[in-house]
């Protein structure tokens, strides 16, 4: 179903019962980063409806007192994680009207009221504006435009159009980069990625299911506001450094940690920003709801692979994941 129109009916399901009061984003791992972009979207610029982020397990164990009859639940999973599943079963049984994005049905699917397929980032195929991350905003934008008519709602769907033709251009910008920054760092043991505002999200993604999960490369991840109130004390000449530098409001943090970088820092500390990625194609009004969507792709599909191709170690190989309990 068209998100729209299915955001549509809800609301007027709801219409005489509060409507839609707030909204949870639920998920694991990868999927839980996913997330993101939609919550930092409603952070911003939602003035009526609470939204809040929780990983699976967090929100079995401590839901929310708010989650209820008012309360629109999306809950990712590609496969079906159990974790997942059973927050989407606690969620239902709480009152909140379920909606899964999913590539492979599984008890999550069963479970929910409705289901959205999506697209894996991971495949070379796979559309931009069709990848979990790109419905989660879609929905947030739309919920929005619908709710407190977000005046931004057309150019963020324009956005949608053309995001696939500006990753594809990125894609082929970064391979050479990705290459001589592997070289680089095929034999770091620790990589720190950094990022802040709306490229918060992909840095996580990048740490956790990349360079932790995928190459087990030990990832810090650590906020540019952050830096420098602690982090900054451990970076040296040899210091394996992974920056993303976002557009958007946030974009003085970045550049504040390159300028400390280009002084202390040494060859490794790497800068990768969204407007060379071509971020800037896209309108100004909502350009920075998508530095994510265009980063994560890059990162997942280009560094990570490159990584992997020169450390010779297969990026689908696991130490412990679908091998042991756990």
């Amino acid at each position: 179903m068209e998100i729209k129109k299915l955001l549509e009916e809800l609301l007027e399901q709801k219409k005489d019962n509060g409507g839609i009061e707030n909204v949870v984003w639920i998920a694991a791992g990868g999927s839980n980063g996913g997330f993101y972009p939609a919550q930092y979207f409603m952070d911003r610029e939602s003035k009526t409806i609470r939204s809040q982020m929780f990983t699976s397990n967090e929100f079995v164990y401590a839901p929310p007192k708010f989650c209820g009859k008012n309360t629109l639940a999306i809950i990712c999973s590609m496969r079906g994680t159990p974790e997942t599943i059973q927050a989407a079963k606690v969620a239902k049984s709480l009152g909140a009207t379920t909606i899964s994005l999913f590539v492979e049905k599984s008890g999550l699917t069963e479970t929910c009221d409705y289901n959205i397929r999506y697209q894996s980032i991971a495949v070379d195929e796979s559309k931009t504006e069709m990848v979990n991350s790109s419905i989660a905003l879609r929905i947030a934008i739309t919920l929005l435009y619908l709710v407190e008519n977000y005046e931004g709602y057309n150019d963020a769907m324009e956005a949608f159009e053309i995001i696939d033709d500006i990753y594809r251009d990125a894609l082929e910008y970064t391979k050479p980069l990705a290459k001589k920054w592997a070289e680089q760092n095929k034999d770091e043991k620790t990589i720190t990625v950094i990022g802040s505002g709306p490229a918060m999200g992909s840095a996580y993604i990048f740490s956790i299911c990349n360079l932790m999960e995928m190459v087990q490369v030990d990832s810090p991840t650590v906020n540019s506001c952050e830096f420098f109130h602690g982090p900054f004390e451990a970076v040296d000449k040899n210091s394996s450094i992974f920056l993303l530098v976002s557009e958007g409001r946030v974009r003085p943090a970045d550049e504040r940690v390159i300028k400390f970088l280009n002084r202390y820092g040494g060859e490794k500390a790497y800068i990768l920003d969204a407007k060379e990625l071509g971020i800037n194609r896209i309108k100004d009004s909502v350009s920075e709801y998508f530095n994510h969507i265009l980063f994560s792709p890059i990162l997942n599909n280009v560094y990570l692979r490159q990584l992997s191709y020169v450390k010779k170690n297969d990026y689908m190989n696991r130490r412990y994941m679908w091998k042991v309990e756990y």
